[in-house]
């Protein structure tokens, strides 16, 4: 499938706003998808597309976190490699089995996100007490792998949110720790897209550009003003995937 230039550069544009997005609250495939999808990309290739420039996004995120000595990657590697296992079954079994019920199910998940943020008062940068130890966190971080492979909006804030509320974390820290393992739920999804026929190189590569630019500018935003920039964005960014996905699944 081939799409004329201007299409191209337009989706690369599109690319520096959810870059800068996505590496602070996560759900930059709120408007990825989209607008992939209405540039005339069927959904798996849609799907699989925007894996591609996402990950050069969440890569760039990471870099910057890791240099600002906001990730252990030592701490967390188990974890990270965990949710890149479920990332990889996802990206298998989407390819095979049609996400309506999915669909149906991911608004509520995201209203819960946003009506956590809204109303726990620990959804800021001072570390609270640790419910889940990280070998009880394994299921979780597997399960939201799983679902990014499978479908993939509102992962980061997923990861960002429930290593907050359940593994007792500062705001930034989670954020930054949600970039390690979303770049490898990424990778595994791309992979297993890519293996499949599911990509358009030319298209994902000109969007990388554009997501890895606003994603350097997004995560340095966050390393300075922490949770006092990230929990507003996280709050909107979880009301629009729900509102968008809502919508989505009672248009048909």
């Amino acid at each position: 499938m081939e799409l004329e230039l201007w299409v191209i550069a337009a989706l690369a544009l599109v690319a520096v706003l959810t870059g800068f997005i996505d590496s602070i609250a996560g759900g930059g495939g709120l408007i990825t998808v989209p607008a992939l999808l209405f540039a005339g990309l069927p959904p798996q290739l849609a799907l699989g597309t925007n894996k591609t420039q996402s990950i050069f996004a969440t890569t760039m995120a990471f870099r910057n976190y890791t240099k600002a000595g906001l990730v252990d990657w030592r701490h967390e590697k188990w974890l990270a490699l965990l949710a890149f296992a479920g990332a990889a079954l996802g990206a298998f079994m989407v390819q095979r089995i049609s996400p309506a019920v999915l669909q149906l199910i991911v608004p509520l998940f995201l209203m819960a996100v946003a009506l956590y943020v809204l109303l726990s008062p620990r959804m800021d940068d001072v570390p609270s007490q640790e419910r889940l130890s990280r070998r009880g966190y394994a299921p979780v971080a597997t399960g939201i792998g799983f679902y990014d492979g499978f479908f993939g909006p509102g992962t980061g804030s997923f990861f960002a949110a429930s290593q907050v509320g359940l593994r007792g974390e500062g705001l930034t820290r989670a954020t930054a720790n949600a970039k390690l393992f979303n770049m490898l739920t990424n990778l595994a999804s791309v992979l297993l897209f890519a293996f499949g026929g599911k990509v358009i190189w030319a298209v994902g590569l000109s969007m990388a550009v554009g997501s890895m630019t606003g994603s350097w500018i997004g995560s340095h935003f966050a390393v300075k003003h922490g949770a006092k920039l990230i929990r507003p964005l996280l709050v909107v960014i979880s009301i629009a995937l729900t509102a968008r996905l809502v919508w989505d699944w009672f248009s048909g």
